[in-house]
């Protein structure tokens, strides 16, 4: 029943759509520009950087801080901890990605999803970001660089719930890796538009504005 609670937590959370608040306070619904979603990257492309960013730590905020707090209230059952923080913080993803208020039309959840890799080990953020970075720099595809890091997400997750956290080979070791999973699949399953447009050739780039 915690487990299903945390998820709810975590969903209304998510309702704070910082991208659809941005643009509100700016007299639009950044929904109706570009790509269409109240993502960062959206809004970067249609606003500029400086609201890019704003959007992105609101949205890498909701879930980074749930997912500490979560960690913090659990700490003598280091594996639960893990697993409870998953919850709430795959909760908030479902939210930020399906609002109810917005009709279910919100983001694509990369930037809070981010704050969940950032809460669960340093060590896997730090690589999702170089990565993210390269394939970025190389490319100009933020859609190409979000789904590497997702692939990182559940492969390192799934190696280090092994060695790192405590869980040994129980229950709450396969829950991790689940949760882990379906937070990756998820974003992935987000970004299928983005897919086709990749092997199409047809996707824009980092850097390519839309008329306001």
């Amino acid at each position: 029943m915690l487990r299903i609670w945390l998820l709810i937590i975590g969903y209304f959370i998510g309702n704070i759509e910082t991208g659809y608040i941005f643009g509100k306070l700016n007299k639009m619904d950044i929904r109706n520009y570009g790509s269409g979603n109240a993502g960062a990257t959206n809004t970067l492309r249609v606003l500029g950087a400086k609201a890019g960013l704003v959007v992105f730590l609101g949205d890498f905020c909701k879930s980074l801080i749930p997912c500490l707090v979560v960690r913090f209230i659990f700490r003598d059952n280091i594996s639960l901890s893990y697993v409870y923080m998953l919850y709430i913080g795959l909760g908030v993803v479902l939210g930020h990605n399906f609002p109810f208020y917005l009709g279910f039309k919100g983001g694509k959840g990369v930037a809070s999803t981010a704050g969940i890799i950032l809460a669960i080990d340093i060590r896997i953020a730090l690589v999702c970001l170089i990565v993210f970075i390269i394939t970025v720099a190389i490319t100009r595809y933020v859609s190409l660089g979000s789904i590497f890091v997702m692939i990182i997400l559940i492969g390192m997750s799934h190696f280090l719930v092994r060695f790192s956290y405590g869980f040994g080979d129980g229950q709450s070791s396969m829950e991790f890796r689940l949760l882990t999973a379906a937070i990756g699949v998820l974003s992935i399953f987000m970004h299928r538009a983005n897919i086709k447009r990749l092997l199409s050739g047809n996707e824009n780039k980092i850097g390519k504005k839309v008329e306001k």
